[in-house]
């Protein structure tokens, strides 16, 4: 029998699409059921905003314990421990980071302005106002973003928390993605999150594209803190959508 834990609620300030979850800090809430560790979150659905939804732990074939978040029977989101770790983004500096943020393509189109990570409509101390720019491609010829990040004391104590963490890895691999020219919505996310950012600290997102095939494109992304450390990276996997469905 699974077990049933305290419910999830996603709170209107982290959506993504104005009537859904962002889908980084969604798939961290319920990665942190399972965490530390590299964990995978698939989407299943949008996720709604400000309803309680139920969350169980259960085993799978191997004995290993997994979660699902479901409202009304439906299934919203599923996680599970990933057995492979994240293969890191290559770093910039700091100041190649804020410079590329000037080029950031949400500034010209934005799908989601609303959106909790890389929303334009987002002011200081409500979103986290990440927006990635080109850089220099890595060796491979993929495409390669970064931005900025200065975590704010509205998100509470000293650190950000694990969903919004996750959140911070989230967007920055859509627009390495190219979101500008091709709708996407977050379908699963792998990610390990080693430490949490440091409220008042600067610290550095960098994202690339990992092709894409019919209507999936694969993304990386990493964080770095200022003194060039690891703290998270991530692997997802964006699903094309009609704008319809958004509008």
């Amino acid at each position: 029998m699974p077990d049933t834990l305290a419910p999830l609620t996603i709170p209107p300030r982290f959506r993504g699409p104005t009537s859904s979850g962002n889908g980084g800090w969604s798939a961290g809430a319920l990665a942190a059921y399972l965490a530390p560790g590299t964990v995978r979150v698939m989407l299943r659905t949008p996720p709604p905003l400000g309803v309680p939804l139920t969350v169980e732990l259960l085993d799978d074939e191997h004995g290993n314990e997994t979660a699902r978040a479901t409202r009304d029977d439906q299934l919203v989101a599923e996680a599970a421990p990933a057995e492979a770790d994240v293969t890191p983004v290559p770093a910039v500096d700091a100041a190649t980071a804020r410079a590329a943020e000037s080029s950031y393509a949400g500034f010209r189109s934005h799908p989601f302005p609303s959106c909790f990570a890389c929303g334009t409509d987002r002011g200081p101390g409500d979103g986290l106002r990440i927006f990635p720019g080109r850089v220099a491609d890595t060796d491979d010829g993929s495409v390669r973003m970064a931005a900025t990040w200065t975590p704010d004391p509205s998100l509470g104590g000293d650190a950000a928390s694990l969903p919004v963490t996750w959140a911070a890895l989230d967007c920055i691999g859509g627009w390495a993605g190219d979101l500008e020219q091709r709708l996407m919505v977050l379908g699963s996310m792998t990610a390990h999150v080693r430490d949490l950012p440091r409220v008042g600290e600067r610290h550095v997102l960098v994202g690339s594209a990992r092709g894409s095939k019919g209507r999936r494109t694969f993304t990386a992304a990493t964080l770095y803190a200022a003194d060039g450390r690891v703290l998270g990276s991530a692997e997802h996997i964006w699903i094309a959508v009609d704008p319809e469905d958004f509008a």
